[in-house]
């Protein structure tokens, strides 16, 4: 099977938001075996839906599509659908009653427009939404002689992606030509880039590989997704912990944890006692990310991790000095120090990152580069990362997989 994956909205094609869902929907969608051959950005018009969708269905086995399922006159994409099929539209009184549950749950009145989010082309199917108003469509139709699947889903990621776990992804699984077991598993990195850490995996990260590795970034992260398709589960393991061991003795330090660990948590488990950070250059951002990683670990009733920072933007501040004023004012075992921004010999703005700690210091300088809010956050990432490699001798217990 093929796919194309539609996405729709007029602050799409305008550029005013950043298109996100193809992606993911494409990741996931490779995890199954299924490859993406298209990605269409359509407008919030009947006819451009129409032609996007006529397009699609010609030569793509599977449609996914994200956006145009709201109550308003733009949300076009259920008649989109009616038109293309041929067919009309009928109200599923079973969906508007779920809406108007949904209304009056919060104390509010069902507006008349949200009816219009339980019309469906007659013969398709509901993709219920436990998260919103917008309930998916599952439609089969015919363009040109061939049969194609389209699943359409609302465009708010929250929405979407339980939909696409819960309902489209099994879907779609009972109509690969085998049956099969899909699992898969996230490994995460830092401190090289996308394309360095691809060189540094002979052969894995390959069209048809088995299993399949995909890699992302994000904010200096990055992913490598290990999504393994066999008969049984434990086959599928067996074939993921084979490629993870090969990751990790090709990379090494660079990789800091699995599936949603950031690299703010596996600070905090390096560090196994407490931890403070004085920052200029960066604004805040670390201390903002361990802070998020405190609340984790409060959820998961782990004792010491983030105990606070002092944010002095703008300041002249050396790292190292403010490396160890973290560790005084708050009493921590750890002090990270991120200085203010100067200029390296060519002229290219740094940060000084420091550690300051009982089993030694550390000081390091850190050039600034991938526009201006990237470059931030990866100045921050890699001063959490110094603290992890400094201070981890062993990993704790709490970050053993």
């Amino acid at each position: 099977m093929q796919a194309e994956v539609i996405a729709i909205g007029d602050e799409l094609v305008t550029g005013q938001r950043l298109d996100t869902n193809s992606r993911w929907l494409s990741a996931e969608l490779a995890v199954l075996g299924i490859p993406v051959v298209f990605h269409t950005t359509a407008a919030d018009t009947l006819e451009a839906g129409i032609e996007a969708f006529r397009i699609a269905a010609g030569r793509a086995d599977v449609v996914v599509a994200t956006g145009g399922l709201g109550p308003t006159a733009d949300d076009l994409t259920r008649d989109v659908l009616a038109a293309l099929a041929g067919r009309p539209l009928v109200l599923s009184e079973s969906t508007l009653q779920a809406i108007q549950t949904r209304f009056a749950a919060r104390g509010m009145p069902c507006p008349e427009s949200n009816r219009r989010q339980a019309m469906f082309p007659e013969g398709s199917s509901v993709i219920p939404n436990p998260n919103g108003t917008a309930p998916g469509i599952d439609l089969t139709t015919a363009v040109a002689g061939r049969r194609s699947r389209i699943f359409a889903l609302p465009g708010v990621p929250a929405e979407m992606k339980p939909m696409w776990e819960a309902a489209v992804a099994p879907a779609l699984v009972a109509m690969l030509p085998e049956a099969a077991t899909i699992l898969q598993r996230r490994i995460k990195c830092f401190g090289a880039g996308e394309s360095a850490i691809e060189a540094m995996l002979p052969d894995l990260v390959r069209r048809g590989r088995d299993p399949l590795v995909g890699i992302t970034a994000h904010e200096a992260t990055i992913t490598l997704r290990i999504a393994a398709r066999s008969r049984t589960a434990a086959e599928c393991r067996t074939k993921i912990a084979e490629t993870e061991a090969v990751i990790r003795a090709c990379l090494g330090p660079l990789v800091f944890g699995i599936e949603d660990e950031e690299l703010e948590d596996a600070t905090l488990a390096a560090v196994g006692g407490t931890l403070a950070v004085c920052e200029a250059g960066t604004g805040g951002v670390a201390a903002a990310l361990l802070g998020q990683a405190q609340a984790r670990r409060r959820e998961r009733g782990l004792a010491g991790g983030f105990l606070g920072g002092l944010v002095l933007p703008g300041q002249a501040l050396a790292a190292a000095a403010a490396a160890a004023r973290a560790r005084r004012e708050f009493a921590a075992d750890v002090g990270l120090g991120i200085g203010g921004i100067g200029s390296a010999a060519d002229g290219r703005p740094l940060v000084g990152l420091a550690v300051d700690a009982a089993g030694g210091s550390v000081c390091v300088e850190h050039v600034l580069g991938g526009g201006p809010v990237l470059a931030i956050t990866r100045a921050a990432k890699a001063g959490l990362d110094l603290v992890r490699q400094h201070v981890a001798v062993r990993q704790p217990a709490e970050a053993s997989r």
